[in-house]
């Protein structure tokens, strides 16, 4: 417990609570501390980040329509700004697991900024100075419509700033890999059995189209996500705000980061349901779905170098057995299937929690914030990782074209010539006796040598595709 001098006493419409002498918080989020004792888990920096800029933009927009004192509003934006700018990260103490609403977090931020607007007028650190942070810092606001609002807002600015530069990275460093090793000719499987030729580059242009495509869908969940609840107040019918408040406080917001924020048309859907943010968070998964494949692939190709099918060999990181020497492990691949894996299993809570909408209100905004914003960095770090810790450095060996000469699948070009019957013979003999398909070629058919050669020329059977598409 704390010393007498050590803490200072806060109070609320509940009574007196002691909290720390040098917080900046005061005995709202006291209680949350105290209410919920569950885990380590606290709110992503991103969405307090949103937060404050919500309220610095929110003071800004009720200095404006004469809703409050140009002073305090001030005074409020700055204490607001500085909070979005991380200054004060440590007096976010409460946890993940709160009231479902979100408003002890909410609560926590007006404390904050109050308390920092009325040492910024010249007062102490105190919470219920000149300015309060019911009647000043959430003028015109519910928790029920700025949570869902930030969440909406961290999202975007995961999104944004995070995963799609992180997949655009990738996809360009696939390109260009793909490109390099555009030449190389191995072979292609279907069913984890050979299939007919393909190049290395034209599988890496496959696994960079992926990456283009998932980066339009998440680009896409932007624009869903910036029909924003601000506005709705405690329902969705906007009681005690100013009706012109969340136009000017979002296109502050706009004007400060380039996002097209907009008051939704729909207040009743946006605070009772988060749609939108499961929505995005599906994208989310699928783009982990997608890099999972990708990851998988790159382990498949590598794998061996002796018994497995060393096709191409990844940047040798560090060793990989504690017990046998010289082992080395795709291990960027490896971390990366398990962000993904987690992003997926974040999804699944995501979608639990978008079924807690209870009338007019979803009751599990708290963890959908984390489990977004969260997922989403974890994400957008592993990608990078994979790009320029195996991607950069991929290359191929000479298994994949010696492996083509040898495999039997060659036999699918002399179908039109020799018909299916006769090719599958070919195939099954080359198969059971080691022999290869061209000797079989020339031994069981009337075709002339030049004309198996044209035939069974892998080059010939990859298509004309260039390395570069979008």
């Amino acid at each position: 417990m704390p010393e007498a001098g050590d803490v200072r006493v806060e109070r609320d419409t509940m009574g007196e609570v002691q909290v720390p002498s040098d917080a900046y918080y005061g005995a709202q989020t006291a209680r949350g501390v105290e209410n919920f004792p569950i885990g380590e888990l606290r709110m992503p920096t991103r969405f307090i980040r949103a937060l404050g800029m919500l309220k610095q933009a929110a003071a800004e927009a009720n200095r404006d329509l004469g809703l409050l004192d140009t002073r305090l509003a001030e005074a409020i934006a700055r204490a607001a700004g500085e909070v979005a700018d991380g200054t004060y990260g440590d007096q976010f103490p409460i946890g993940v697991f709160q009231t479902g609403s979100g408003t002890s977090t909410n609560m926590n931020a007006n404390e904050v900024i109050a308390s920092r607007a009325n040492e910024l007028l010249g007062g102490d650190r105190r919470t219920h100075g000149e300015v309060h942070p019911n009647d000043h810092v959430n003028a015109g606001q519910s928790s029920n419509d700025v949570i869902p609002t930030a969440l909406h807002l961290a999202a975007i600015l995961a999104l944004q700033e995070e995963v799609i530069p992180a997949l655009s990275e990738l996809e360009a460093a696939l390109r260009r890999k793909a490109c390099e090793l555009w030449p190389v000719i191995k072979t292609g499987r279907t069913h984890l059995q050979d299939a007919t030729p393909i190049r290395l580059g034209q599988e890496l242009l496959g696994y960079a189209d992926q990456m283009a495509e998932a980066v339009v869908r998440l680009h896409h969940s932007v624009e869903d996500l910036s029909a924003v609840a601000l506005g709705g107040t405690a329902v969705g019918t906007g009681i005690n705000t100013h009706p012109e408040f969340p136009t000017k406080t979002l296109a502050r917001i706009s004007g400060r980061t380039g996002l097209p924020l907009r008051e939704t048309t729909h207040h009743f859907a946006a605070q009772s349901s988060i749609d939108s943010v499961v929505a995005a968070s599906g994208m989310l998964r699928t783009s982990a779905v997608a890099l999972i494949k990708i990851a998988n692939d790159l382990r498949w190709m590598s794998s061996g170098p002796v018994a497995g099918l060393g096709e191409i060999t990844l940047p040798e990181l560090q060793p990989g057995s504690s017990i046998m020497p010289g082992k080395v492990n795709p291990v960027v691949a490896e971390s990366l299937i398990m962000v993904a894996m987690q992003v997926i299993g974040y999804d699944a809570t995501i979608s639990l929690a978008g079924q807690s909408g209870s009338f007019e209100l979803n009751v599990a905004l708290p963890i959908v914030a984390y489990d977004f914003v969260t997922g989403a960095e974890l994400l957008a770090d592993a990608v990078r990782n994979l790009a320029r810790r195996a991607v950069e450095g991929l290359q191929a060996t000479s298994r994949g074209p010696e492996m083509v000469e040898k495999g039997f699948m060659l036999v699918t070009a002399l179908s039109p010539a020799v018909g299916y019957d006769t090719a599958a013979a070919i195939a099954k003999e080359a198969y059971r006796t080691g022999r290869t398909v061209r000797e079989l070629a020339l031994e069981k058919t009337d075709l002339p040598r030049e004309e198996i050669d044209r035939l069974l020329d892998p080059a010939g059977m990859v298509g004309s595709q260039g390395p570069v598409r979008g």
